[in-house]
């Protein structure tokens, strides 16, 4: 059986790393580099705290994709070599090393290719992430800590900074909710995919006859605020109660009642935060992420009349959009893209490219779908 036309695929590799070039605009981001190194360099960066977790932050993550994509162009360039090496020396070993190169070089340039499809309003922005445990008692306050795990651990993997907002810590085992914010540029378009309705399907730990309990947590992200938005929100229509912060099983963190919870009157939104030390700045935080959920708000009320005013698509997003299930089999798979993986495991370490990759195509489907 012939083998790869390697100068064919080459050709093609280094026609889509340009075309990914000239849509994430490297030549800018090289630019903003350079920015905030200067910021980053300054001695008082850290008199305010929060601008410089966000410079620091965002310096990091401009790094980290720049980084990404040159060393992909290079090892484009390395498996060029490679090929040829292998072809004039006959070498069956050196040609199946690069075989396997080109398949790996292919995938990673279709992940960051999906970047070039995050092209809505907000789709650059940071990402709050909201977790909150649904039916299924115990089990269900647990997945709803192993997808908070399962987001942070994807963040860590990506060397993307992330903010813990609140945890509502269950009483038995797991949590109630959580609000994070995941600090880097397109975390929202890409993490936006995974809104909805997740299910678990296994033996449950906390049975103490081992039957097999199925249980749901529901994600919801919204984009993080910039000063430019217009959000103007009502200070009598808050209602600002003030707790003391909690640890799992209850436990006092803070010596004060510095915890801050806020609730929307008009809209029943409410926001927690406690990771700050102090009252004033866990109001501040959580007067960011309500911002954030009262303007996602706003644009999906938009999004809805223009659905009305044009009529039902056949695409759309439903409710329940992803299954976990470890027993009597194991598979996770995503019922909107139909992409799946057969090992748990590792999907729930973080390994969620693949899911948010499909995920990614199939709006984009939808919207074009949606657009002719």
């Amino acid at each position: 059986m012939a083998g790869p036309d390697y100068d064919a695929e080459i050709k093609q590799l280094t026609a889509t790393m340009h075309t990914i070039e000239q849509v994430l605009d490297l030549p800018k981001m090289e630019r903003e580099i350079a920015d905030l190194g200067e910021q980053v360099a300054a001695p008082d960066l850290w008199d305010d705290q929060a601008n410089a977790t966000r410079v620091t932050g965002r310096l990091s993550s401009l790094q980290g994709q720049v980084e990404r994509f040159r060393g992909l162009q290079q090892r484009i360039e390395d498996l060029g070599v490679l090929a040829e090496l292998a072809a004039e020396e006959g070498d069956a070993d050196t040609l199946a090393e690069a075989d396997a190169e080109l398949v790996r070089v292919k995938a990673a340039v279709e992940g960051l290719e999906v970047r070039t499809l995050l092209s809505g309003e907000y789709d650059e922005r940071e990402a709050i992430v909201t977790i909150r445990s649904g039916a299924g008692g115990v089990d269900a306050a647990d997945f709803a800590e192993m997808l908070m795990r399962m987001y942070t651990r994807w963040a860590e993997r990506n060397k993307y900074p992330v903010e813990v907002y609140d945890v509502s810590y269950a009483e038995e085992a797991g949590i109630k909710s959580a609000e994070f914010a995941i600090h880097a540029p397109y975390a929202y378009g890409t993490l936006s995919v995974e809104v909805g309705t997740h299910r678990l399907v296994r033996i449950s730990p906390f049975d103490n006859q081992g039957r097999r309990q199925t249980s749901f947590a529901a994600v919801e992200v919204v984009p993080q605020l910039e000063q430019t938005d217009e959000i103007e929100v009502d200070e009598n229509d808050i209602r600002t109660d003030v707790f003391r912060s909690g640890g799992p099983g209850g436990q006092s963190v803070n010596t004060t009642d510095s915890a801050v919870r806020l609730t929307h009157i008009p809209t029943g939104i409410v926001v927690s935060c406690q990771n700050e030390k102090s009252q004033l700045q866990n109001k501040a935080a959580a007067m960011i992420v309500l911002k954030a959920k009262l303007l996602a708000k706003k644009k999906a009320e938009e999004a809805a009349l223009k659905k009305d005013l044009k009529g039902d698509v056949a695409a759309s997003w439903g409710d329940q959009m992803r299954n976990y299930v470890l027993n009597p089999y194991q598979i996770v798979k995503d019922l909107r893209t139909g992409y799946e993986t057969g090992n748990p495991q590792p999907v729930f370490d973080g390994e969620i490219d693949g899911f948010l990759e499909a995920g990614i195509r199939w709006r984009r489907g939808a919207e074009q779908a949606q657009e002719s």
